[in-house]
């Protein structure tokens, strides 16, 4: 283990890349793409945006393990607790649930996508 990063943030760097199983590019043009649709200009006038929680996400996922701070160990910690309660919660029909899917992808989690094979 490496003795710069607290046993905290390891464990937390080893479950945000567990839940998270998108690149910070797929999540970053994921993030742009959403923020540019139907609900991207909302009626109060607030103006477009990206998610907040998901470009943090992006640049988290853009860092080495030894660059970590604190608040991205907390930030790793709140989208593992987020992925893990949507994953849990699953809806009927979870594939065709566009809500659900969206919300875990604005963190980095795509539902859909295979489980990577491991021998």
């Amino acid at each position: 283990m490496n003795d710069r990063i607290s046993p905290e943030a390891e464990l937390a760097w080893e479950d945000f890349h567990r839940v998270v199983n998108m690149t910070s590019d797929e999540l970053r043009i994921w993030l742009l793409t959403d923020a540019s649709g139907e609900e991207a200009f909302p009626a109060d006038g607030s103006g477009p945006g990206v998610d907040e929680l998901g470009a943090r996400v992006v640049d988290v996922l853009r860092k080495r393990k030894v660059d970590l701070t604190e608040g991205d160990a907390e930030l790793m910690v709140e989208v593992v607790d987020f992925v893990e309660d949507h994953l849990e919660h699953r809806p009927p029909n979870a594939e065709r649930d566009e809500q659900w899917r969206h919300a875990l992808m604005s963190v980095g989690h795509d539902p859909l996508r295979p489980e990577p094979f491991s021998a």
